[in-house]
């Protein structure tokens, strides 16, 4: 095969890339085909997000068509859009892990509405840790997490159990309720505390926390609340396409219990007929490589079964439809 030919069949199978591009872009864009005149230099296009009226949270209505309110869900919707990595890794670990939150959430009287909190505190990450020292899904800082019940030491850190930690977050949310009776202001606390928004409230005249002037972080983290639901809840509307064999299911376990101290974690796994990796991953409040229990306090371990650990695309089930095309 000559040169000219082989640049031929190039330059042919380029052209029939693009088209295809081209092609997929025009069927899913609400750019207005009348505009002759709109033109894109690059073979794809970038839009804004529509910003809805109005949107609700723990049945609370909020209007978006103040300016303010507008301007800052208009900001937090395009950040979520445009972070095409961690939102769909969060709306394929939301799969897992919301069928774990919500019944906790409901068992507490916490509207459902707060699953999203996790969204915006981890990327429903089980096994997060910021810089400044917050752990697990939920966040918590060492005092925080202790002082709603979880046991927090070099040795077993219950931040990172996923369902310790939801009932923590729940202790924390229902104790913020019952001194705002606001969700929002409850939402807003668990990112300023409790003293701060009450102080802002009472000094700048306000019974909401959507209207305080606050440091930036806080400011935003109402709204970035309020866009994870509009976006998780939707996210065909945002651009996120996802199959159910892309979703990520919630893993079945069984449960082995101890009253004493385990020596060796590696061997326990083995016993168990998983790697030391796979315990520590279905277990991540475990930090070292030994249970310390002098005490004799009863631990439960989740033990994934072979099934569990093997994908079967034909199963995958989504726990919300909104979130697939198929």
């Amino acid at each position: 095969m000559n040169r000219n030919t082989i640049n031929l069949l190039l330059t042919a199978g380029a052209a029939c890339c693009i088209s295809i591009t081209i092609h997929s872009l025009w069927r899913y864009s609400t750019i207005d085909t009348t505009q002759d005149s709109v033109k894109s230099e690059v073979p794809y296009c970038v839009t804004s997000p529509i910003v809805p009226q109005q949107i609700t949270f723990a049945g609370q209505t909020i209007d978006l068509l103040r300016y303010d309110h507008r301007e800052r869900m208009d900001r937090e919707l395009m950040a979520f859009t445009y972070m095409h990595s961690t939102t769909m890794l969060t709306i394929k670990r939301a799969n897992r892990y919301f069928p774990i939150i919500e019944p906790i959430l409901k068992a507490h009287g916490i509207p459902d509405d707060f699953k999203y909190l996790a969204v915006i505190e981890s990327s429903l990450n089980p096994q997060a840790r910021s810089a400044a020292g917050a752990c697990g899904m939920w966040q918590f800082m060492p005092v925080t997490g202790r002082e709603h019940g979880l046991e927090v030491n070099a040795n077993v850190d219950e931040r990172y159990h996923i369902e310790k930690e939801t009932k923590a977050a729940c202790r924390y949310l229902k104790e913020a309720n019952e001194r705002f009776g606001n969700w929002l202001c409850v939402a807003a606390a668990y990112n300023a505390g409790q003293g701060r928004i009450a102080q802002q409230m009472e000094k700048q005249l306000e019974n909401r926390a959507i209207d305080l002037w606050l440091v930036e972080e806080t400011s935003r983290y109402m709204f970035r609340l309020l866009a994870a639901k509009a976006v998780v809840s939707q996210p065909q509307r945002y651009g996120f396409l996802l199959k159910r064999s892309q979703l990520y299911p919630p893993i079945p376990y069984t449960e082995v219990t101890t009253q004493t101290g385990i020596a060796n974690l590696a061997q326990f796994a083995k016993k168990n007929g998983i790697s030391y990796a796979q315990l520590k991953d279905a277990n991540p409040w475990l930090r070292e490589n030994s249970l310390i229990n002098k005490s004799g306090k009863s631990y439960t371990f989740k033990i994934p079964t072979y099934e569990g650990m093997h994908y079967n695309a034909d199963k995958i089930q989504p726990h919300d439809t909104n979130w697939v095309i198929d």
